[in-house]
């Protein structure tokens, strides 16, 4: 098995920001922008369907050289399904409609623009809605994660009461 690339999600984010990819960032990279505890290994996004949005993702995963796992070319002849792709800068996941959810336009909705540094605001799916989709995946080994997704929202609600006060 060939080494993983080091995960460098600025350069990712930037490449999407460059072709103006509408997306949504889920999985382990969006959990820690919400405040969870784990080490991200790649990106995971969900992208807008629209025809002009897709062309934009496949040029920017042209900017990052992106390869499929398997080593050849990234596939999108089927917008519907799971693309993996690796890339020197690390592993994008590209999800169109993530368990538990009805893609970018459901997603969108909560999603909130996070600064990151580097002039990046990447949209962030809602904590909520992270929850709702690693409790869709249904995986025992993603309880201790959805626990923490859990005390993460009730932290983000006892805030916003504090700040209503």
């Amino acid at each position: 098995m060939a080494k993983r690339p080091p995960f460098d999600p600025y350069t990712i984010l930037a490449a999407l920001d460059r072709q103006r990819v509408a997306y949504v960032a889920i999985g382990s990279f969006a959990r820690i922008i919400r405040g969870a505890e784990e080490l991200p290994d790649g990106l995971d996004i969900v992208p807008s369907l629209q025809e002009r949005n897709l062309e934009r993702l496949a040029e920017a995963l042209v900017d990052l050289e992106a390869r499929g796992v398997d080593g050849g070319p990234v596939d999108f002849e089927r917008p519907d399904a799971v693309i993996r792709a690796m890339s020197p800068a690390g592993e994008l996941n590209v999800v169109p409609r993530p368990g538990g959810t009805r893609g970018y336009d459901d997603l969108r909705r909560a999603a909130t623009r996070e600064p990151l540094g580097r002039g990046l605001r990447p949209a962030v799916a809602s904590t909520g809605d992270l929850a709702r989709m690693l409790a869709a995946l249904g995986r025992e080994e993603d309880r201790p994660k959805l626990q923490a997704l859990r005390q993460v929202a009730e932290l983000e609600r006892s805030i916003g009461v504090e700040l209503t006060l």
